[in-house]
């Protein structure tokens, strides 16, 4: 089981930048694809951005593409989301993941395939 710790949320000005990042412990870190989802108030948990194993797979949901980029440092267990030109609609606890499968080649993650999550970090974004 690997444990999960998102930092970085924070209230921002609509079209500021925010860096999330999620430290991770309890296992090799390199092996598994990891994601990053998001929780608005009344509404179910969505797919942001997941990165493979190797970082050599990228998905973005299109409601942050062009506007955000996911990376990994796996010499430091992290994993980062830098959100760029943010937008009140942006405003959710963020959530970070981490996939269930080792060398899984793909980077699109559904909740199931997850199997374990950070407690999250709030972003909030005003007008």
């Amino acid at each position: 089981q690997v444990q999960l710790v998102e930092s970085g949320g924070g209230l921002v000005q609509a079209g500021g930048s925010l860096r999330l990042s999620c430290a991770a412990s309890g296992r090799t870190f390199s092996m598994y694809g990891m994601a990053w989802f998001r929780q608005a108030p009344g509404k179910e948990r969505e797919f942001v951005a997941g990165i493979n194993w190797s970082g050599g797979s990228i998905t973005y949901a299109d409601s942050v593409k062009g506007r955000s980029t996911i990376s990994r440092d796996n010499a430091k267990n992290t994993m980062y989301l830098q959100m760029n030109s943010l937008k009140p609609e942006d405003t959710a606890v963020y959530y970070c993941a981490a996939d269930r499968r080792a060398y899984y080649y793909g980077s699109y993650y559904s909740q199931s395939s997850l199997g374990s999550w950070g407690q999250g970090t709030q972003v909030t974004v005003s007008s």
